[in-house]
């Protein structure tokens, strides 16, 4: 029964997971607590979190693992430079200092990071140092209900590898296959983020849900996607690609790409951030997403082929991308496939840990083929009754605590019927980018108005931004054509044909946001324009707080259904305490919050229309 610290820091998406005996204890990442979006810094509140939640201190721990090998790392960043020379120069005056400085002593600045933690006796610390894409590789495989599975992680960059194919069995995962830097499917997809206005290694996601603007049948993006599989990437049949390095820049410079290159082979410039979007832009993201989509089905086709196994678990950075997902699963290349939830750099410590726990002391593995072992991935911090109160009691919160949770989701839900916009915290914070219940904002997916006020007045952000529905597990065949679950909010899937409203004729020639705006479903709010939505199936032995709510829901309007976003406003991470869930509500136009047992109306609350005094400056995302 080893008890394992993982740690992901240095990059971007610091976390900590802690394992005892391979079980998982406890996982958060670091923004939550510093409220610091995708920091890089040492998870030091995230660590504190860990040994508490567990009861552990420092030398209690039998491992401390970090979720990458640096001097591998900095060997690729020295053969990158040199095979380059002599371009790329400012960029290795900047990168060099810092490594030598700070990365090439990683060792140290861990041990210093940990001082900060308490107190602790150097000689008794093991680290270990797995590789990148096996930290991602066991986040995956270690949790799932296979006993054996094909493993493919898809990411920017690790150490030297982009992408890897490997099998997972019992206790063991060998890595087959490796795709390596400079050619990445994870920097491509960025390239674009970068190029249409987003900012790298965030807006992945902004790219990905602009993409249902495009116009399939417009022969611009069939030209884009030919001009980028032309001039940008040459994918094999493997899956692997070959990036033509004389178009980009990541590799030794400080852009992602070579912008006049760019603008002549697509015959418009970068779009400026927070600049409008033209229908151009939307063409090309729906390109480049098109592309990914099958250089993703081609590697899953290699995976299958390489290892004949009928389940695949799928990590790293694109695995995020939950359009190329639903088309993966659409494919029937696999009978099962699990994703993991934080398949991010964040879940690299969970990983990290995982990967010590069974293939270094052996513990032993425990298979559910019912379920897995991330417990809905609701890993994160919870808060007493008590704290609650306390919190109540500093900002002066006016409020009404319930004893019977079956009356609180009543009035919730006719609320939400209503048209009201509802802040849900509840229990343990999930570990991973999405809000899957426990810190969510709740609509109504009946009400044609909610995506833009969720988007426009309580989110504050581009009004293109879509949104995902929560659905009783047990309902999900009434609204989608879904045949399996989908529990991390991981999979986009048609909207049923039953539910979809006939578009009016030159539907897609109509400009962006009267597109948006024309009705599509029966669910308005969670239909893309491509008749798609990105599923949560919530099931109630996992949540039985947020299915009761659904189900309450369900009972009021007919629909076991609701809108589902994180508990944030745009640049800032999801809430984590109580205080900060009610000063996200009191900054915002929503109408009702409850925390765990007590509920708040936002015009009983004191000085209810003075949002500002609430108001925290995020960066922008």
């Amino acid at each position: 029964m080893k008890k394992i610290l993982g740690i992901s820091a240095f990059y971007h998406d610091s976390g900590a997971a802690l394992t005892i005996g391979g079980k998982i204890i406890a996982a958060a990442q670091e923004e939550r607590f510093t409220r610091d979006k995708h920091t890089p810094d040492f998870p030091l509140n995230a660590v504190k979190y860990c040994l508490e939640e567990a009861g552990l201190t420092i030398d209690e721990l039998d491992a401390i693992v970090f979720y990458d090998k640096p001097l591998l790392k900095f060997e690729r960043l020295l053969q990158t430079y040199y095979a380059f020379a002599p371009k790329g120069l400012v960029s290795f005056l900047k990168a060099i200092p810092v490594w030598l400085n700070e990365k090439m002593f990683l060792k140290k600045l861990l041990l210093d990071g940990l001082k900060e933690v308490g107190n602790y006796d150097k000689k008794k610390i093991k680290f270990l140092f797995p590789e990148h894409h096996l930290s991602h590789a066991a986040s995956a495989f270690f949790p799932s209900p296979y006993q054996k599975a094909a493993i493919l992680t898809i990411d920017g960059v690790g150490e030297w590898c982009t992408a890897a194919i490997g099998v997972g069995d019992g206790n063991g995962i060998r890595i087959i296959k490796e795709l390596e830097f400079p050619h990445s499917v994870g920097l491509l997809y960025s390239a674009f983020t970068y190029y249409l206005g987003f900012t790298v290694n965030s807006g992945e996601y902004k790219l990905m849900g602009l993409a249902p603007y495009g116009n399939p049948e417009s022969e611009e993006t069939a030209k884009f996607v030919e001009l980028i599989k032309a001039h940008l990437v040459d994918i094999k049949e493997d899956g692997s690609v070959w990036l033509d390095q004389s178009y980009f820049n990541y590799a030794t410079g400080l852009r992602m790409v070579k912008d006049k290159k760019w603008e002549k082979l697509f015959g418009f410039g970068r779009r400026k951030e927070e600049s409008n979007l033209e229908q151009r832009h939307c063409n090309l993201a729906l390109a480049i997403q098109m592309v990914t989509e099958e250089i993703v089905l081609k590697m899953a086709e290699e995976a299958k082929r390489l290892t004949c196994s009928d389940n695949l678990c799928l990590a790293g950075g694109v695995a995020l991308n939950c359009v190329a997902n639903g088309k993966l699963l659409k494919a029937n290349i696999f009978k099962e496939i699990y994703i993991q939830p934080a398949a991010g750099d964040a879940g690299g410590a969970l990983g990290a840990a995982l990967a010590a726990s069974f293939m270094y002391f052996d513990d032993t593995r425990v298979v559910d083929p019912t379920k897995d072992q991330m417990f809905g991935a609701y890993l994160g911090p919870d808060f007493s009754a008590r704290e609650i109160r306390l919190m109540n009691r500093k900002v002066k919160a006016v409020f009404k605590e319930h004893d019977d949770f079956s009356q609180l989701a009543a009035y919730i839900s006719s609320k939400i019927a209503d048209g009201n916009v509802v802040g849900w915290f509840q229990g343990r914070m999930e570990f991973g980018p999405r809000a899957l219940g426990n810190r969510s904002i709740i609509g109504d997916a009946r009400n044609p108005e909610m995506q833009k006020k969720l988007n426009l007045k309580i989110k504050y952000r581009e009004g293109f931004r879509p949104f995902a529905p929560s659905v009783l597990a047990e309902d999900v065949s009434d609204y989608f054509e879904l045949t399996t679950d989908s529990p991390y909010m991981l999979i986009v899937a048609p909207v049923k044909e039953s539910r979809r409203a006939a578009l009016p004729d030159e539907y897609h020639d109509l400009p962006l946001w009267d597109r948006l705006y024309t009705k599509r479903s029966d669910i308005q709010s969670i239909t893309h324009l491509d008749f798609s939505a990105r599923v949560q199936s919530v099931h109630k032995e996992t949540n039985p707080r947020y299915w009761e709510l659904i189900n309450a829901f369900k009972n009021e309007t007919g629909y076991g259904l609701v809108v589902n976003t994180s508990f944030n406003v745009r640049g800032e991470p999801i809430v984590c305490t109580p205080h900060d869930a009610y000063r996200c509500f009191m900054s915002t136009e929503m109408d009702y919050l409850v925390i765990n047992d007590f509920v708040y109306s936002k015009i009983e609350q004191p000085d209810w229309e003075n949002r500002e005094k609430w108001v925290v400056k995020f960066k922008m995302d």
